[in-house]
């Protein structure tokens, strides 16, 4: 872990009230796809009791040598000054952390039951896989309101058309069957065994709301699967 300065290179919107923000790499940095860093606001221009800093997984995979974060902007002191950050802007960088990494035994499947925001560190391990053409069989499982809510959309459907092993499956909860042809609804046990055959078998990745990871949780263990292989983290709002 290394505790540095670097600046903000480029900001952009990838879905509804959703931001990307790319960071100078600092000298040396390496880590898995899957860990996040804390980022600490320097001399804001305005706080609150939460604080100055946030961790935010790392969107893209060691591979693609960016270093990129994603958020939801709500309406706090933090994503405020985020949100109206000019490049160039430098903030307190102390990272990596965590270990919500893909497992290393390749013949053993993942399946990835995301909601949201949460897609931030399963984008860095699908990435990461695609590229060193792992043979993990993966299969993602990603629900959003709409399609408008998406971030990162394409890039799995690039994943999917990369590598054989990559089964991409969105979920929609609030769009009409004239938008969408797709998956819609609330991820249930019904809709996971229509992609995975043998619900005991894989290593599951559940991210998102707290809610969310609750319920997805719950249907996982209730469907037969080892708790003992249920990995979660859980993004709250902030």
């Amino acid at each position: 872990m290394s505790e540095d300065t670097i600046k903000l290179l480029k900001k952009e919107e990838v879905a509804n009230d959703t931001m990307a923000f790319h960071w100078e790499m600092p000298d040396g940095f390496e880590f898995r796809a899957g860990q996040f860093g804390e980022f600490t606001l320097i001399n804001p221009g305005e706080t609150d009791e939460e604080g100055n800093t946030r961790p935010f997984s790392f969107v893209y995979a060691p591979s693609e040598n960016e270093l990129v974060t994603a958020t939801r902007m709500r309406d706090s002191a933090f994503k405020r000054v985020l949100k109206d950050m000019p490049e160039g802007t430098e903030v307190k960088f102390d990272g990596p952390h965590g270990n919500f990494t893909l497992h290393k035994t390749e013949s053993t499947p993942a399946v990835f039951l995301i909601g949201g925001i949460g897609i931030t560190p399963i984008r860095s391990m699908i990435a990461e896989a695609t590229k060193n053409k792992t043979s993990h069989d993966m299969t993602l499982l990603y629900s959003n309101h709409t399609l408008d809510d998406a971030p990162f959309m394409s890039d799995f459907e690039k994943f999917e058309e990369q590598n054989s092993n990559f089964k991409f499956v969105p979920v929609m909860t609030q769009t009409d069957s004239d938008e969408w042809n797709g998956e819609s609804g609330h991820i249930d046990e019904e809709m996971l065994k229509r992609y995975v055959s043998d619900v005991s078998t894989p290593i599951y990745y559940l991210a998102g709301p707290p809610d969310m990871v609750k319920a997805m949780y719950k249907l996982l263990v209730d469907a037969g699967a080892n708790e003992d292989n249920i990995r979660a983290e859980e993004f709250s709002g902030y």
